[in-house]
């Protein structure tokens, strides 16, 4: 597995006026892994395209997993931070199969649109849904949600992002 590289990918804290951050329960069947329902809330993320702008890539990511366009940019870590996916099962066909893990750079937007604006089927989009539901949390919260492999990123997620949060 160690010699797989990293998959480019950004994440999205999306905050509210409030200053609580989205985050979706994602399927079982979303990743590669098998999933414990009680850590299966992420923010959005995913893949960079090729030659693609950091900003633009989050901004098209946020679109396919959420459906929400109207967002003003608040920050962007100029770090990648990476983690490793877990032994799982995946077939070789899957889109994560060729990567050990994920190295991320994340992007901070405020939500300026109406809640309406999300969706978790999103329309026009080919992508299959990630999520089954959604909210908005704490930041300094979400790390206790993700799955464990996560939790390092969502932390320093977290303190990069303290700023734009809601004191909790």
């Amino acid at each position: 597995m160690s010699e797989k590289p990293y998959r480019p990918n950004v994440g999205i804290a999306l905050f509210n006026r409030e200053g609580l951050v989205f985050a979706g329960h994602r399927f079982a069947s979303s990743g590669p892994e098998l999933i414990d329902p009680a850590v299966a809330w992420q923010m959005p993320q995913g893949g960079i395209d090729e030659g693609e702008d950091l900003i633009e890539a989050a901004r098209r990511e946020l679109w396919e997993e959420t459906g929400v366009r109207t967002v003003s940019l608040l920050g962007a870590t100029d770090d990648w931070w990476t983690y490793d996916f877990p032994p799982n099962d995946a077939p070789p066909t899957h889109k994560l199969a060729p990567f050990r893990g994920q190295r991320q750079k994340w992007v901070a937007f405020r939500m300026d649109g109406p809640l309406s604006e999300i969706q978790m089927d999103v329309d026009g989009c080919a992508e299959d849904p990630e999520f089954d539901a959604w909210g908005f949390f704490p930041l300094n919260v979400l790390p206790t949600l993700v799955v464990p492999f996560r939790r390092p990123v969502y932390e320093k997620v977290a303190a990069a992002f303290a700023a734009f949060a809601a004191n909790a």
